[in-house]
């Protein structure tokens, strides 16, 4: 599988000539969703999810399908009859042959006076990635590699550090980093590193790996 980094909280996994996108939003490259076979997008916030990039990514491929949970769907849904699937915790599904199980219910806490919205994550391929979207969520499932929401309004790094001791994947790779600068980077690097308990990795947007 070759897992390649997009801005922010976007990534796409590629595999027997498939791909399949995570969270193309408005913070992603404007082409981050075309190519895609399958689409999968955790909520609602502009940051994963851009009407415009899925519009633009089904319109290109006839045959591409999106994963998401109600409140995207309804947005979308009509556009394109029969290719937007609504999904949520506990659901089980193959995704361009990807194998995809869903997990989580809600956003994480920004402020208590903010009511929280649906967030779901996607556990792909028996655990071989998860990407949680915007909570913190640990599935029942071993995780061989974590994509790890390092900087958001909702979170502190302690946190962070702390999800990854809990989920204890092999690795973890930042997401959800648009927010984070360059100065940061190495603070952060190296008290996720240190602490956290699990092998510790930041891909630039564009740039691939093999998993």
């Amino acid at each position: 599988m070759k897992l390649t980094k997009k801005s922010h909280a976007c990534v796409r996994l590629e595999k027997d000539g498939r791909s399949l996108v995570l969270d193309p939003g408005a913070f992603s490259e404007e082409d981050a969703a075309l190519g895609a076979d399958a689409i999968l997008v955790t909520h609602e916030h502009l940051d994963h999810f851009s009407e415009e990039r899925l519009r633009t990514a089904l319109d290109a491929n006839p045959a591409a399908e999106i994963w998401t949970l109600r409140s995207v769907a309804e947005k979308i849904s009509s556009a394109f009859p029969g290719r937007v699937h609504t999904v949520g915790h506990g659901d089980t599904f193959t995704a361009a042959g990807f194998d995809v199980q869903v997990h989580g219910e809600l956003h994480a806490v920004i402020h208590p006076d903010i009511p929280r919205i649906t967030n779901v994550g996607y556990l792909i391929d028996d655990g071989r990635v998860f990407h949680p979207g915007d909570a913190l969520t640990v599935p029942d499932h071993a995780v061989e590699t974590l994509m790890l929401p390092v900087m958001a309004p909702w979170s502190k790094i302690s946190e962070v550090i702390d999800y990854v001791r809990e989920v204890k994947p092999q690795r973890a790779y930042d997401i959800h980093d648009a927010m984070l600068t360059d100065l940061a980077r190495p603070v952060y690097d190296s008290q996720i590193g240190a602490l956290g308990g699990a092998e510790h990795l930041r891909l630039a947007p564009g740039e691939s790996t093999a998993l």
